[in-house]
């Protein structure tokens, strides 16, 4: 358990807790805070931001 974890309290939608719920069980996580750790690593390590942040994706139009 590297680092210090606090709690956070958000919002997402059900498609997005499904998706984390399905990378949990096929990679063996612990639990979706664990997922939702891991693309904040990659987001932050390797990820492109621009691409991440900037590029508009409507998933749910």
């Amino acid at each position: 358990m590297a680092g210090e974890k606090i709690n956070l309290d958000f919002k997402i939608n059900v498609d997005s807790k499904k998706f984390l719920e399905s990378m949990v069980e096929k990679y063996g996580l612990a639990d979706t805070s664990k997922a939702i750790r891991c693309l904040l690593d990659y987001a932050a390590s390797d990820g492109d931001t621009e691409e991440i942040f900037k590029k508009i994706r409507c998933n749910r139009c």
